[in-house]
Order: C-alpha cells, then sequence, then structure tokens
C-alpha cells in the first residue's frame, strides 16, 4: 500500500492510500477458495464446485466485501504506521471511478488529538466552602412537608364555598343535552382555585353550599387534547356534598407515623441527611468550578474544531429545546442567538478541559473498572422501558462511542476526586447564600469577552458540571392515565437540567483507534 501525506496543517490531517489492483485480487482468489468448499450448485457434489463458477456466481458480493475489508486494513495500518490519534471518525473517500481490477485509491481526512503534556498535580489550593445544616432549615424542611399533606375538615352547611375550600362533587357533563365519555364523577374532590379544571368551571362554584345543585357552561379550550370537545360549549350538572376547609396538620408522632416511619426524631434525621446530602453537592460544585477554572487558565493549547462542533451542536440543540418551551419562546431564541459566540467559546472550553482531565486522569493511572462499569450500564438500563433495555444494551456493548460516552462522566468524577485529593485543601464555613454566591460569582470567562451579559439560561447552565454525554436511544413517551375530561391537562414545563455550558468538559479521547479509523 501505498501512503500519501497530502496536508499537515495544524492538527489538520489528510492521506491519499493507493491499494495496488493486485492485492485486492489476491485477497479475492483467497476468500473464494475459502468458501468454495460450502457453496452448493446443482449437478455438483458438496465441497466440489470449480472456483470460476462459485466467482461468477458470488464474485460481485466478494469483491464488495473484500475492497471494504481491504479498506479497514489499511486505514488501520496508516493510523499505526503514522502514530495517529483520531479525534473523531476519519472522513474515508474510495475514488471515483473505481472499479474491479484497478488499484483502488483511497482519501482519509481527520484531526488529530492535540499533544498534550500532562500538568503537575501538586500545589493545586481549593477552597472548601461547608454549610452546617441548622435546626432552623430541617424545621423549615418538616414543615414543608407538612404543608404537602393538607388535610380537610368539613365545614358547617352553611358555610358558603371561597377560593382555597375543598368541595366534594358529582358532576356530569353534557354537549347540546348528550353526555360524553369522560365528563363525568361521583364525589371528586376539587379545590377552588387550584386551576385544575378547565377554565371557568371552579370560578362559577364560589358560593355554593353543601346540598346545593347547580348546573354551569363551560367552554373547553380550543387546543384541548380531545379533539371532539375542543372549543366546544358544555354543561356541567353538579351536586355538591361538601364543602371542606383546610384543617391544620399538626407536626408529632402520628404525622411522622403516616408517612410510614417510627418516629418524628427519624422524619428529622432523614431530612437532615438530605440536606447534607444537597449542601455538599453545592460544596462539591465550588471546588469543581476552582478546580477548572485553575486548569483553564494554565493551558490553551489548540483542539480539534470537528470535536467544538459536534459540542457545540449539542449545546445549541439543548438551548433551542428549552427557548421553544419559553412563554414567549421568539424572544428567548434572539436571546441565545446574540449570544452564540458566547457558547461557542464554551464548547471549544468544554473541550480543552475533557482532553486535559483526561490526559492528567491516562498520566496518573486513573481507570474506570469493569465492576464500575458494568454497574453504570446496569442504572443506566433502569431509565427505559422492559422492552428497550436489550437495545441499549446491545447499542453500548457493540458501539465504541455510545459506551465511551456512557463512562465519560465516571471517569471525570474519578479524576476530579484524584485532584481533589492531591489539592491544598482549606476548608471555610459559610452560609448556603454565600456558597450559592460563590458558584455564581466564579464563572470562568470565555477567551473572547463578552458584549454584554449572558443570558439567565447561559447562568445556570455554567453550574452544571457534568460532562456531557452522547444522545441514548430515546425512551418511549409513558402512557397517560386517563383523567376527567372537565379536567384542565397539566401545563408543560421546561426541563428542569439546563443546557450543558462552561463547566461541563466534553467527553474524553476519541475511541480505540481501530474503531474510530472505520467507515
Amino acid at each position: 500500500m501505498k501512503i500519501e501525506e497530502t496536508t499537515n496543517e495544524g492538527l489538520r490531517r489528510a492521506y491519499k492510500l493507493t491499494i495496488p489492483a493486485k492485492e485486492i485480487d489476491a485477497a479475492v482468489t483467497a476468500e473464494i477458495k475459502k468458501i468454495a468448499p460450502q457453496v452448493r450448485m446443482p449437478g455438483f457434489r458438496p465441497g466440489k464446485v470449480p472456483a470460476n463458477l462459485v466467482k461468477k456466481m458470488h464474485g460481485e458480493a466478494i469483491h464488495g466485501q473484500v475492497v471494504n475489508e481491504q479498506i479497514t486494513g489499511a486505514i488501520d495500518s496508516l493510523m499505526r504506521d503514522k502514530k495517529l490519534r483520531p479525534a473523531m471518525q476519519p472522513r474515508v473517500e474510495l475514488g471515483e471511478g473505481y472499479e474491479e481490477g484497478k488499484d483502488a485509491t483511497l482519501t482519509v481526512d481527520l484531526e488529530v488529538l492535540p499533544e498534550i503534556e500532562a500538568p503537575s498535580v501538586d500545589g493545586i489550593k481549593l477552597d472548601k466552602l461547608t454549610v452546617p445544616v441548622s435546626d432552623a432549615e430541617v424545621d423549615e424542611a418538616v414543615g414543608n412537608i407538612a404543608a404537602q399533606q393538607k388535610s380537610w375538615k368539613d365545614a358547617p352547611k352553611s358555610k358558603k364555598a371561597a377560593d382555597g375550600d375543598q368541595l366534594i362533587i358529582d358532576f356530569t357533563g353534557s354537549i347540546d343535552g348528550v353526555e360524553f365519555e369522560g365528563g363525568k364523577a361521583e364525589e371528586a374532590p376539587l379545590v377552588i382555585g387550584s386551576g385544575r379544571f378547565i377554565p371557568g368551571f371552579e370560578e362559577q362554584l364560589a358560593g355554593v353550599k353543601a346540598g346545593d345543585d347547580k348546573t354551569i357552561t363551560v367552554s373547553f379550550p380550543k387546543d384541548y387534547p380531545a379533539k371532539e370537545l375542543a372549543g366546544k360549549d358544555a354543561q356541567f350538572a353538579i351536586h355538591v356534598h361538601k364543602v371542606q376547609v383546610e384543617d391544620e396538620t399538626k407536626v408529632d408522632e402520628d404525622f411522622a407515623k403516616n408517612l410510614g416511619l417510627e418516629s418524628l426524631e427519624q422524619l428529622r434525621s432523614l431530612l437532615k441527611g438530605q440536606l447534607e446530602q444537597e449542601l455538599g453537592g453545592l460544596t462539591r460544585t465550588a471546588m469543581k468550578r476552582q478546580l477548572l477554572d485553575s486548569l483553564a487558565s494554565g493551558h490553551d493549547f489548540a483542539v480539534p474544531q470537528g470535536m467544538v462542533d459536534a459540542e457545540f451542536e449539542q449545546i445549541w440543540a439543548q438551548l433551542q429545546q428549552e427557548a421553544a418551551q419559553d412563554e414567549d419562546p421568539a424572544a428567548a431564541l434572539k436571546e441565545i442567538e446574540a449570544e452564540k459566540d458566547d457558547y461557542r467559546a464554551i464548547a471549544e472550553r468544554r473541550v480543552r478541559l475533557g482532553l486535559l482531565l483526561s490526559e492528567i486522569g491516562q498520566a496518573n493511572g486513573v481507570q474506570v473498572t469493569q465492576q464500575e462499569m458494568s454497574m453504570l450500564i446496569q442504572q443506566a438500563a433502569q431509565q427505559y422501558r422492559p422492552e428497550d433495555r436489550d437495545r441499549f444494551m446491545e447499542l453500548i456493548r457493540t458501539n465504541d462511542m455510545a459506551a465511551a460516552q456512557l463512562r465519560a462522566p465516571l471517569y471525570e468524577d474519578k479524576v476530579v476526586d484524584f485532584l481533589f485529593d492531591k489539592a491544598d485543601v482549606s476548608e471555610r464555613e459559610v452560609t448556603r447564600d454565600e456558597l450559592q454566591a460563590a458558584i455564581e460569582a466564579e464563572e470562568a470567562p470565555a477567551p473572547a469577552p463578552a458584549k454584554k451579559k449572558a443570558p439567565a439560561k447561559k447562568e445556570a447552565a455554567k453550574k452544571d458540571a457534568a460532562p456531557a454525554k452522547e444522545a441514548a436511544p430515546k425512551k418511549a413517551a409513558a402512557k397517560k392515565d386517563a383523567e376527567p375530561a372537565a379536567e384542565r391537562p397539566a401545563a408543560k414545563k421546561a426541563p428542569a437540567k439546563k443546557a450543558a455550558a462552561d463547566e461541563k468538559p466534553a467527553a474524553k479521547k476519541a475511541p480505540a483507534k481501530k474503531a474510530a479509523a472505520k467507515k
């Protein structure tokens, strides 16, 4: 095989490979001899079909298979001989006009990973900001649970229902005198002002008393999911069984036992543990931000633009998805468009940090064990429906890139923990507000200064320290339980997790050379 380098600029490499026709023909002949004993043809005993007939019958398919194998082998040889470390899968093209009996000419275009000198892990100084959990915070957490455990008591029969009161009602809905499916319920609870039912339903029940019968008219929203009801006027015949008012929830031993716990002290202990875990996560986020800023400030090597493009596209897709769910999608899209250059700088920073952390991990023997990887795969598989789990497991088993992307967050966490252990850490007690302010204030600047303050989504995005992941197979949407037609469908909410941005190093180095080199 002949190798000719055509481009060597920065991290970009391009090569022209020529596979001689005689090598391809020899491989085809060898393959025909290999499969000939297995070929069956009328008039010939098993294993006695002449090679020329085998070639006539299957030659085209065999030739195509051999050419693909020769291409894969040629790329493997290129990577090995030139000691190339591809950043992403190379782009490979077979020359136009190739036909059987001629030399095969390939063009291979790729970006290589930069040569990075792993920095010293000694002398790193970090502040560990800790927040003790106070009894007042535990009291507040208990109170929040109590507020969610509303209890009701019957009001006097003379009580007129007001905003915040709960009614126990029967209702039957009809359109033009004909009852419709899902429009009927018995002893249904309804809190006036909750917005649970379609517009106009709850408001017309203000002032009713226990034992009252009332017929109301409402209009289903034009975008109501049930198309046969959307935009139509409906009448609901309602009987009020009870008017109830909120009863005070006593936080005592019985309250804790109603939650399935042994005592109020156990409840407080569990909540304190949850608060400590939450605050510990914020402490880690603040430390990690300091660490990444320290690493980023001391390293400014070139990074593969293909990796930056892929990282930016992932960030941008998430931002666009969130903007589409905003109350004013057009304004949200305009806002992120104005900061597009900043997000691209963030993508470049993420790639650089990802490569740097990977180099540090490899230089210091940080590894993800097979047991850890197996547990990770099992945990990830649980996010899918049972019928989709096997497909996910097969993807991870057969796709090196998907496996690497799943592994990347755990690997990064282990590298970060390794650096934490090596760092000179000064612990300081602060308040929750001070810790939160430190996280928000320590946003690292992008390489080029922004012209104006980044949008809120961007600032929130920077707080998320998990590395980016390659898209996994989509989970099927969960089936919704049927609900009464009178009830208003819950409004869609934007995803709680913001787009990955400044503090999310991109996935580690490309997978094994062989896998990366394949077409």
